[in-house]
């Protein structure tokens, strides 16, 4: 099981990024994805997952109606679009594989105790 992030890069306050977080090993569509950051000096937070129950999405608040995921599962991969980009959004960005949905509703959807896998992880800079 493998999760490889990408698209990480320098950007402008207001400009935009897309990850991607490919995933092989294991059918993508199986599982909830979630994408997490962490920003220098703090903890790592959730910013957004999609449900395998259903594909719902769920996002932190401070990323709603900037951020958006989706996925492919014809690729197996999972994509997050990040707009109007702010200076606080720098940070690295994790996407990670829950182990099942049935956990993330019991412990949380950004309990890192409900992901089993992790990808490495790409950096964000927002900056002018």
């Amino acid at each position: 099981v493998q999760l490889q992030a990408s698209g990480g890069g320098l950007v402008q306050p207001g400009g935009s990024l897309r990850l991607s977080c490919a995933a092989s090993g294991f059918t993508l569509g199986s599982f909830t994805i979630g994408w997490f950051r962490q920003a220098p000096g703090k903890e790592r937070e959730g910013v957004s997952c999609t449900s395998s129950k259903d594909g719902s999405p769920n996002y932190a608040d401070s990323v709603k109606g900037r951020f958006t995921i989706s996925r492919d599962n014809a690729k197996n991969t999972v994509y997050l679009q990040m707009n109007s980009l702010k200076p606080e959004d720098t940070a690295v960005y994790y996407c990670a594989r829950a182990a099942s949905w049935k956990l993330v509703e019991a412990v949380g959807v950004w309990s890192e105790s409900a992901y089993d896998y992790w990808g490495q992880g790409t950096l964000v800079t927002v900056s002018s």
